[in-house]
C-alpha cells in the first residue's frame, strides 16, 4: 500500500531549534509544528541530472528542497539519516502532456445527420462563435488532487505533471503541479505553463467544423480575428479572443494523430509565426527529414501496437503490411527521432497503468534508445521546455526534492522503483529493504547441502529448493520483510519443516533457525556460478534482444505496400523508336524518339541520339503525356466541410493524404496529375488542391506550383439537402432559388469587403471573403458540380452579372442542352463518359453528351470523380469514339490536353513537347484499346511506376509479410499482449461524402 511519512522530528526540533519551514497565507488550527524535513540520504549512486552522477553520494534534503549531494559526505548534525547503500537516485519524471486532476470530457460532440444540424455555439457568455476554441479554459483553476491517480503516476516515477483539460481545439491554459498530497494551494508550481492545441474539437457539439480543413481554416481565422480584436474600439466583446492573446506568448503545444498532421500543423504554425510544440503519434520515423526541417520539438508517446495474433491465417489478411510494420517498429521510433536530430521529450500519454509506460520505455532503450537521452527527456527536457527547470529536472541545490529511488537503471529490466519523494514527501512505492536475490544458490543447513533456485520479481521471489545432487525439487515459502529473508519448506513428502530466519553477509546469507525435529540449526546460501546451460541460455536472450534493432519490416515512402525504398531521381532518358501521341500539330508520329533531361522534354524527332542517357526500346509502343483527371477525391482526408453554406475559406490542399494507396494505382493507370476537389454538401465549397501523383513525395511537395488556384462550386440535389432527411431543415438554402440567392449574396459582400479593402479601411480579414473576392478580380476560378440545364444557365448569369466566368462545370450530365450556350460565356465542360440515372437529377443524361459538347466548340474533357475510374480513364476516353464518332486523337485529349486547358496548366503538361514537364506515360498499345497497359509512368523525369518491377516487389512484399507474421507469432509465444487482427482499409470518397 502507498503510503506518504513524515518520521517524527518533534524531539530534533526541541535539541536544535525549529528552523521556519515553507511560509503560507493559511492559517493553522492549533500549536504550530510544521517539521523542517531534514534528511541525509547516504550510500546511494545520485544522478543529479542526466549528465552528471556522483557515487557514493550523500544527498541532503530540507523544507522540500535539495540541499547538497556530495560524495562521501557525512551526515550533516540534525538530519535524519537513510541508508541507500547499493540503490540509486534519479530525478522524479516529468509528464509533460497530462490531464491529472481535470474533470471528466463530456465525450464526443459528433453529430449525424439524422440529429439535424447546430449551427451556432450554445456556449452560454460572451466567447467564441465556436464552441471547440476554449482559449479561456484555465487548468489552474480546474485542477483537484486526485490521489488516486496521483499514486498512479507517482508508481510510474513522475513527480510533476504538465496538466490541461484535453477538450476542444484550442484547450486553453495547462498548469504545472507536484504529485504531492498537500492542498492544491501547495502544489501548483506554475500557472499558464502553455497553449494546448489540438485538430480535435473534443466534446463540442456544434457542426462546425466537421473536417480537418476546417479546423485549420478557424485556427487561421482565429489567429486573424484576434490580432484585429486588439486594435479595434471594442465593437464588440469576446473573452475567448482576449485569453487567446494573452497565451500567444507561452509555449505553444499542438496534439496530431499522424506525421501527415504534425507537417499540417506545422504549416499553421509558420503561417502565424509560431513554432508549435508537437505532441506526437509515435509513426515520426516514417518521415524523419520532413519533420526535422519543421523545427518543432516532439513530445513522443510511448503506446506501442499490441502484436497481432496472427494465428487464424484467414483473419490474418485483414491486417496490413503497414500495420505489421509500424508494429514492429514503433519501439524504435523514440530511437530513430533522436539519431536524426530531432529534439524530443516523452509523455505518458495514453498508458492506462504504470507497468505498462515502463515496459514501454524498456522496449524503447531495447531498440536503440538511449538510457541518458531517455531519462533526459523525463526530466530535463521537460523542465526546459515549460520553463520550469529552475524547479525542477535535476537533484541541484534549490529545486524541489523530487526523487525515486531504484535498485539499478530504472529502464532496465526488472528495475524496482522503491520510493518516489516529492517535494521532499516521501511516497513508499515498495519495501526499500526488499532482498535482491540471486537466481540460485547453494544452501547448507546443518550438515545438509542443498540447491535453491530463485524466480520472480523483488517482492514477489519465489522459490524451489531440492537436495545437492538430487533433482526432486519442493516449493519454499519465501518471504522479505525489513531486510530479513524468512523460508519456510519441508524436504520431502513426509516429516517436519525448516523454519529459517537470515540476513545478508557478503554476496550470500547467514541466519539460524529450527528443523524438522525443533532443533537449533544454522543456515548459510552462497550465490551459485552460472553452469555452462545457464550460461548459454543468458547470451542468447541477449543476443535476442540485440536482434530487435534489426527489423523484418521495410521502410519505404509511404511506409505502406508498394511504397518505393528510396525517392525516385531525374534521369535522362531516351524513348527510341515509339507511337508518340503528340496532342500538337503533328498529331501521332510513328517510329519517334522522344528525349527527356531535367525534369523536361527536351527533344521529340527521329535518329535522337545521347551517349548518357538511359534508352529505353519503345518499339511497338505508345508513349503519351500524362493523363489529368479534372475532378478527384483521391489522396483525401477529407472531402466536404458541408456545415455551412459557403466555406470558401478552407483549402484541399490541407487534407492532402500521401499516403493513399490509390495513388500509385492510378500511376499504373497512367494518371500523373490531378485536380483534388471539395465535395458538393454545399453552394460554395473549398479551394481546390492541383497535385502531381508523386508517390512518396510529403503533401506539400505534391503540389502542382505555380498553378492558378480553383475552388469547388456546388448546384442540385446535393447542396439543398434534398436527400438528406427530415431533421435537416435548418440550414440555408433549402431550394434551387435559395442557392443561387448564397451566390449573390456571398459575391456582393465579397465586392463590398473588396472595395473597402481598396479604400484603406481598417476591414477585419475575412479568409472566406478573400477568396470569393479572389473570383471576383480573376485570380480564383470555379469549377462547379452540376447536372440540370437551369442551374447550369443560373450560375452563367450570374456570373456575368458579377463579371467573372465559370471555368468549369463538372459532371454536367445536362451539358449538351445548354452546350452553345457554355461556349459563348466561355465554360468548359469536365463530364463523365457515361454515367446516368444513379439518382433523380441525372435522369436525362446521355453518353453523346461530351461529343456532342465538344461538336458545339466546348472544351470538353472526362473525368473520374472515382479512385476506380481514375485507374481506367484511358478507357473512358475511348468512349468519345464510340458515343458520337469523336476522332481517337481527338478523344485522347479528352483526359490529357483539354484538362490541362481547363486548369491552366497547358503551358506545362498535356502534350509531348519540347520545354514541357517530362509528364509521360509509355503504352505496351494503342492507349485507347482496353488491352493497354501503362508500362512505365514518369514525372518531371523521374519514373514513379515501372510494371516490370511492380511485378518483382509483389514477390518481395510477400515474403516480408509473411517474416513479420512469423515474428508476430513469435512473440504470442513469448507472453507477448495481443490484438485481434482488424484491418484499416480506406474508405474511397465521393462529392457526397460524409466527414467521420
Amino acid at each position: 500500500m502507498t503510503q506518504r511519512f513524515r518520521p517524527l522530528l518533534f524531539l530534533a526540533a526541541l535539541c536544535w531549534g525549529i528552523t521556519l519551514a515553507a511560509q503560507t497565507t493559511y492559517p493553522y488550527n492549533g500549536v504550530y509544528d510544521e517539521p523542517e524535513g531534514f534528511y541525509a540520504f547516504t550510500g546511494a549512486t545520485v544522478h543529479v541530472s542526466p549528465d552528471r552522477t556522483v557515487e557514493n553520494a550523500t544527498l541532503t534534503i530540507r523544507n522540500g528542497k535539495v540541499e547538497s549531494v556530495t560524495a562521501g559526505g557525512a551526515v550533516p548534525r540534525g538530519a535524519v539519516a537513510v541508508d541507500l547503500t547499493g540503490k540509486h537516485v534519479y530525478p522524479s519524471f516529468i509528464e509533460v502532456y497530462g490531464d491529472y486532476g481535470m474533470p471528466e470530457n463530456e465525450g464526443s460532440g459528433r453529430r449525424s445527420r439524422r440529429d439535424g444540424p447546430q449551427m451556432e455555439s450554445n456556449t452560454e457568455g460572451a466567447y467564441s462563435w465556436n464552441q471547440a476554441m476554449r482559449p479561456e479554459t484555465d487548468a489552474a483553476r480546474l485542477f483537484t488532487i486526485d490521489e488516486k491517480e496521483a499514486k498512479a503516476l507517482r508508481e510510474a516515477g513522475f513527480g510533476t505533471v504538465s496538466t490541461h483539460h484535453h477538450d476542444g481545439i484550442s484547450r486553453g491554459s495547462a498548469a504545472v503541479v507536484t504529485l504531492a498530497e498537500d492542498s492544491e494551494n501547495e502544489v501548483i508550481l506554475k500557472r499558464n505553463a502553455a497553449h494546448h492545441l489540438s485538430f480535435d474539437k473534443g466534446s463540442s457539439s456544434q457542426d462546425y467544423p466537421n473536417s480537418r480543413m476546417g479546423t485549420m481554416a478557424l485556427l487561421r481565422q482565429t489567429y486573424l480575428d484576434a490580432e484585429w480584436y486588439a486594435k479595434q474600439n471594442r465593437e464588440e466583446t469576446n473573452l475567448s479572443l482576449e485569453a487567446w492573446r494573452n497565451l500567444q506568448d507561452l509555449p505553444q503545444i499542438f496534439a496530431v494523430d499522424s506525421w501527415q498532421d504534425a507537417l499540417r500543423a506545422d504549416q499553421v504554425g509558420d503561417e502565424f509565426g509560431k513554432q508549435y510544440i508537437i505532441r506526437g503519434s509515435g509513426d515520426e520515423y516514417q518521415r524523419l527529414q520532413p519533420l526535422k526541417a519543421s523545427g518543432a520539438t516532439f513530445i513522443l508517446p510511448l503506446k506501442f501496437p499490441d502484436t497481432y495474433d496472427v494465428s487464424d491465417p484467414f483473419a490474418a489478411d485483414l491486417v496490413s503490411l503497414a500495420q505489421l510494420r509500424h508494429w514492429e517498429r514503433a519501439p524504435g521510433n523514440v530511437a530513430a527521432v533522436d539519431s536524426a536530430g530531432i529534439p524530443f521529450v516523452l509523455t505518458a500519454h495514453g498508458h492506462d497503468k504504470p507497468a505498462d509506460f515502463h515496459e514501454a520505455l524498456r522496449k524503447a532503450v531495447a531498440a536503440g534508445a538511449k538510457a541518458d537521452r531517455v531519462l533526459a527527456a523525463l526530466t530535463t527536457g521537460p523542465a526546459k521546455l515549460l520553463g520550469i527547470g529552475d524547479r525542477v529536472g535535476t537533484l541541484e541545490k534549490g529545486k524541489l526534492a523530487n526523487f525515486i529511488v531504484t535498485d539499478k537503471d530504472p529502464f532496465q529490466e526488472k528495475a524496482t522503483l522503491y520510493q518516489n519523494w516529492v517535494q521532499g514527501h516521501a511516497y513508499e512505492l515498495k519495501d526499500l529493504k526488499t532482498l535482491d536475490l540471486a537466481d540460485a544458490y547453494d544452501i547448507s543447513i546443518g550438515s545438509n547441502r542443498f540447491v535453491g533456485e530463485v524466480s520472480g520479481d523483488p517482492g514477489s521471489r519465489k522459490m524451489k529448493i531440492s537436495p545437492a545432487g538430487d533433482t526432486t525439487s519442493t516449493e519454499v515459502s519465501l518471504a522479505e520483510s525489513g531486510g530479513v529473508l524468512t523460508l519456510r519448506f519441508r524436504p520431502g513428502k513426509e516429516g517436519g519443516f525448516y523454519r529459517i530466519n537470515a540476513t545478508p553477509r557478503g554476496e550470500g546469507y547467514a541466519g539460524t533457525g529450527r528443523g524438522p525435529a525443533g532443533e537449533l540449526v544454522t543456515f548459510t546460501a552462497t550465490p551459485r556460478p552460472a553452469s555452462a546451460q545457464q550460461r548459454a541460455d543468458k547470451e542468447k536472450k541477449e543476443a535476442e534482444k540485440a536482434e530487435q534493432k534489426s527489423y523484418a519490416s521495410r521502410l519505404t515512402y509511404p511506409n505502406i505496400a508498394y511504397g518505393l525504398p528510396q525517392h525516385p531521381t531525374t534521369k535522362k532518358v531516351l524513348f527510341r523508336n515509339a507511337t508518340v501521341w503528340t496532342n500538337e500539330a503533328d498529331g501521332i508520329l510513328e517510329e519517334t524518339d522522344v528525349l527527356i533531361e531535367n525534369g523536361k522534354i527536351s527533344r521529340v524527332g527521329k535518329g535522337l541520339s545521347d551517349r548518357g542517357a538511359e534508352v529505353i526500346d519503345a518499339t511497338g509502343m505508345h508513349l503519351t503525356s500524362g493523363i489529368i483527371d479534372e475532378h478527384s477525391h483521391i489522396a483525401l482526408l477529407d472531402v466536404n466541410e458541408g456545415t455551412q453554406s459557403s466555406t470558401a475559406e478552407v483549402r484541399m490542399s490541407d487534407v492532402v493524404d500521401a499516403v493513399d494507396e490509390n495513388i500509385y494505382r492510378q500511376l499504373a493507370g497512367g494518371v500523373t496529375t490531378s485536380q483534388l476537389l471539395h465535395g458538393s454538401a454545399n453552394p460554395i465549397g473549398g479551394q481546390s488542391a492541383l497535385i502531381k501523383l508523386r508517390w512518396g513525395a510529403t503533401p506539400e511537395e505534391m503540389m502542382f506550383q505555380g498553378a492558378d488556384p480553383f475552388i469547388k462550386f456546388a448546384l442540385g440535389e446535393n447542396v439543398k439537402q434534398s436527400n438528406w432527411g427530415d431533421a435537416n431543415r435548418i440550414r440555408y438554402p433549402q431550394t434551387r432559388m435559395g442557392v443561387e440567392q448564397i451566390f449573390e449574396n456571398y459575391f456582393s459582400r465579397a465586392a463590398e469587403y473588396g472595395r473597402a479593402r481598396e479604400a484603406g479601411e481598417d476591414v477585419r480579414r475575412d479568409l472566406e471573403l478573400e477568396a470569393l473576392l479572389e473570383i471576383l478580380e480573376g485570380e480564383r476560378f470555379i469549377t462547379s458540380h452540376s447536372y440540370q440545364q437551369g442551374e447550369i444557365n443560373m450560375l452563367m448569369e450570374l456570373a456575368e452579372r458579377h463579371g467573372f466566368r465559370v471555368n468549369t462545370f463538372t459532371h454536367i450530365l445536362e451539358g449538351y442542352k445548354v452546350a452553345d450556350k457554355m461556349a459563348d460565356h466561355g465554360a468548359a465542360g469536365s463530364t463523365f463518359s457515361d454515367w446516368w440515372a444513379y439518382k433523380f437529377e441525372v435522369n436525362e443524361a446521355i453518353p453523346y453528351n461530351g461529343a456532342l459538347m465538344h461538336e458545339q466548340g466546348v472544351l470538353t474533357g472526362f473525368n473520374s470523380d472515382d479512385a476506380e475510374m481514375a485507374r481506367r480513364l484511358n478507357q473512358e476516353a475511348a468512349k468519345a469514339v464510340l458515343f458520337g464518332g469523336v476522332s481517337e486523337e481527338e478523344a485522347w485529349k479528352f483526359v490529357t490536353l483539354n484538362p490541362a486547358k481547363m486548369l491552366h496548366i497547358d503551358d506545362r503538361v498535356g502534350s509531348v513537347k519540347a520545354g514541357k514537364d517530362a509528364d509521360l506515360v509509355l503504352w505496351n498499345d494503342n492507349p485507347l484499346s482496353i488491352y493497354a497497359r501503362a508500362e512505365r509512368t514518369y514525372i518531371d523525369g523521374k519514373e514513379y511506376f515501372n510494371r516490370a518491377e511492380n511485378e518483382a516487389r509483389r514477390e518481395a512484399l510477400l515474403r516480408e509479410r509473411n517474416a513479420l507474421i512469423q515474428a508476430s507469432l513469435d512473440a504470442k509465444n513469448k507472453g507477448g499482449k495481443t490484438q485481434e487482427p482488424r484491418g484499416n482499409s480506406r474508405r474511397l470518397l465521393h462529392c457526397d461524402s460524409e466527414n467521420h
